[in-house]
């Protein structure tokens, strides 16, 4: 990165004065005399910070009396080295804390302490050894680098965001010479970058009083094609007016006529933005019919996409008359808006919608160079164990790529099944039942975004022809009307079984990987569970009860996920559900 070098050799210790043209840390001997012409007093200064970054880095001098949480992970400091190298830890350890008891270690929150911006573990690390040794450490490309081949790592939002972390860690620590760093870091990047990618810097500079970056990220805003809605939306009030106010002044007066949009239809346009806002699709069409406008006069679906909840999202495409290909000024489709929100449900409903994947933007990027120069390799790369929710970051990137390889053709043994299956609607419902019950506990994240696109969880579940409510269920869910026809039953069951299959062909299309584990999970632990009457009368006992064991315990879990899943449905899709714990053995989480 462009800036590493930079960073690394602009601070260091050195003859009265914290600033240097810098060198590298020297481990030298204490037996060892400087050679004639060597200043002593540079060498020392040198040892010192090696010295010092033993204490930070090495386990067997660890003897931190404090520890800060960043990102739930501990990082254990030294007050009196804090105190003395910052003003702001020098207030702080002086009011003591009261999160401490029975002699362990103070302990604080970066939540706490930065409360603006944030700072992570990385950045944290950094602003760390600068206060131990006087030195910056070069950027870590797990956090300073996206995960776009084609890209420079020069103006990356990674990039950006890297260094706004360590502004905000500067800033709030009191760090003058390092505020100065990474405020001329940040003005280079002003120029360079994508405007949206403008605005954390914009935010940044605002809140620590940065008037020098603030006024050139205004300028950017001011000259940009940036259209007024995300302004308001993304700034405060007084830079949203003051970016409008300058516009209206640099406009030629020859061409304000031109420029000018109709206030009445600026109105409409607002109004149906508010509705969204207030999640009323109702009051959406209500407008459009009052003013005949349709959605895409007023890029409804753009920002619904942007801002509004998936739910309303989806609300909004069924009402079936968006353009999912329309461009905004800026020359974004609403795909191109998604995968820089980064939400993984409403990519995919884009997706099945019909929405293209392969469509570019002005400047060549389609939706995956999006997502990939968004996203850092740490959150990209991350282990996630089997059972837990996979990287929303990693999953947009991997739903997008995949489409895009397989736009036109499904798998050839999409929800293929057992011959002697495929004439019994009970057995073939049994068997996806489970399929899906298991990825649930598998792919949770994966296992969600297929049920939420084929619309399995509006559908009743299906737990046996003859089931009635049984010993650990729960409410209704397994409970029969006994007053139901025999044609209403086959229609729900048939309802049932398509969404069921729609789930495992959008699964098979979209985690082709997770689909394979799932297979493989299958295969090795139930291979007879749909010829359980074949065998002697023992073999068909243990397989019977193998059976009902795994069947038990994925059906426990299945309802336990529906209660919590009922409990947060008016919230986001992107918050995380429980992963319920059961007596199913996993197997090891194959990397895809």
């Amino acid at each position: 990165m462009e800036s590493a070098n930079e960073m690394t050799s602009s601070l260091s210790f050195a003859s009265s004065s914290y600033l240097s043209n810098g060198s590298s840390i020297h481990h030298v001997s204490a037996s060892n005399v400087p050679e004639p012409g060597v200043n002593l007093e540079n060498l020392s200064l040198n040892k010192l910070s090696g010295n010092l970054e033993r204490l930070l880095l090495d386990k067997e001098y660890d003897y931190s009396d404090a520890e800060i949480f960043v990102e739930g992970t501990p990082v254990g400091v030294h007050r009196c080295v804090l105190a003395a190298r910052s003003q702001f830890f020098h207030e702080l350890f002086k009011k003591g804390n009261n999160n401490s008891t029975n002699g362990d270690k103070p302990r604080y929150l970066m939540s706490d302490l930065v409360p603006y911006g944030g700072v992570g573990y990385e950045a944290f690390h950094v602003f760390l050894h600068y206060l131990y040794t006087g030195k910056l450490k070069p950027s870590p490309p797990e956090v300073s680098r996206c995960v776009d081949d084609a890209c420079a790592h020069d103006v990356c939002r990674p990039a950006i965001n890297y260094v706004v972390e360590l502004m905000c860690a500067s800033a709030t620590f009191q760090m003058k010479e390092l505020v100065l760093l990474f405020q001329r870091r940040l003005l280079n990047f002003i120029e360079k970058a994508l405007v949206e990618d403008v605005i954390p810097i914009l935010m940044a500079a605002f809140h620590y009083q940065l008037d020098q970056l603030l006024s050139h990220c205004i300028e950017r805003l001011v000259r940009s094609d940036l259209d007024s809605t995300c302004i308001d939306k993304e700034l405060p009030d007084e830079i949203s007016s003051k970016i409008k106010l300058l516009r209206k002044k640099s406009l030629p007066e020859a061409e304000s006529s031109v420029e000018e949009v109709d206030p009445i239809l600026e109105k409409s346009f607002r109004r149906i933005h508010k509705a969204l806002d207030s999640d009323d699709v109702e009051l959406v069409e209500l407008l459009l019919s009052e003013s005949n406008l349709t959605l895409d006069d007023a890029y409804a679906l753009h920002y619904a996409v942007a801002y509004c909840d998936p739910k309303i999202v989806k609300e909004v495409l069924s009402l079936g008359s968006a353009d999912l290909n329309l461009r905004n000024s800026r020359g974004y489709s609403v795909l191109h808006v998604a995968a820089r929100r980064k939400e993984p449900s409403i990519i995919m409903a884009l997706l099945t919608r019909g929405a293209s994947a392969s469509e570019t933007t002005l400047d060549g990027q389609n939706a995956v160079a999006i997502c990939r120069r968004l996203t850092r390799p740490k959150d990209y790369n991350e282990n996630t164990k089997q059972g837990q929710e996979s990287n929303k970051d990693r999953i947009c990137i991997d739903v997008l790529e995949t489409d895009m390889r397989r736009r036109n053709s499904m798998s050839a043994n999409v929800s293929t099944l057992s011959p002697s299956v495929a004439d019994d609607l009970s057995m073939k419902l049994d068997y996806l039942e489970n399929r899906v019950a298991f990825a649930r506990l598998l792919f949770p994240a994966e296992a969600r975004l297929a049920m939420d696109s084929a619309n399995a969880n509006s559908t009743s579940m299906y737990t046996g022809l003859l089931a009635s409510k049984s010993k650990g269920s729960s409410g209704d869910l397994r409970e029969v009307d006994l007053n139901e026809t025999p044609t209403v039953q086959a229609k729900r069951l048939q309802s049932r079984l398509q969404a069921l299959h729609k789930t495992v062909e959008t699964g098979r299309h979209y985690f082709p990987h997770c689909s394979k584990v799932v297979d493989k999970f299958l295969d090795d632990d139930m291979p007879d569970a749909l010829f359980l009457d074949k065998g002697t009368p023992e073999e068909q006992k243990t397989k019977k009860m193998r059976f009902t064991e795994l069947k038990d315990d994925v059906q426990k879990a299945f309802y336990k996920d529906m209660e919590n899943n009922n409990r947060s449905a008016r919230s986001s899709s992107s918050s995380s559900s429980s992963s319920p714990k059961s007596g199913v053995t996993y197997k090891a989480r194959r990397k895809f």
